[in-house]
């Protein structure tokens, strides 16, 4: 009876044991099935506002180059001036910008996320 005993106790432990095991599992999975929900849609959210600001900035330019025609009375040298601001743009930026701009950028945008808890557990 004392054997019976101590067996049950471990099959009770072993029962809650892998009862717990499982909860873990399910929790870790529906925090996964979250964060990728949540991904999905901040993805689709920038998607849709990357094209309205997309087809926002092609129409202004359009509308530019238009109204830079009418007042030089010209068909091509309104689109030419909105062409040629575009190339020095890029210029400058490919010339001027060092790359330490963007990953300063980068490591601001990125800051809160995967690497938080690195971060704080590091010693000062």
């Amino acid at each position: 009876m004392l054997n019976d005993d101590k067996g049950s106790k471990t099959e009770s432990l072993i029962s809650n044991l892998m009862g717990y095991i499982d909860t873990r599992i399910d929790l870790i999975k529906l925090e996964v099935q979250t964060k990728l929900k949540d991904g999905f849609v901040g993805l689709m959210r920038a998607v849709v506002l990357g094209f309205a600001a997309f087809m926002a900035l092609i129409f202004f330019n359009i509308f530019i180059g238009l109204l830079l025609n009418d007042l030089l009375d010209s068909h091509f040298w309104g689109f030419g001036i909105v062409t040629l601001f575009y190339v020095i743009l890029l210029v400058i930026v490919i010339m001027g910008v060092d790359k330490k701009i963007f990953n300063n950028l980068a490591d601001k945008t990125f800051d809160n996320t995967v690497y938080k808890d690195d971060k704080r557990n590091q010693p000062l």
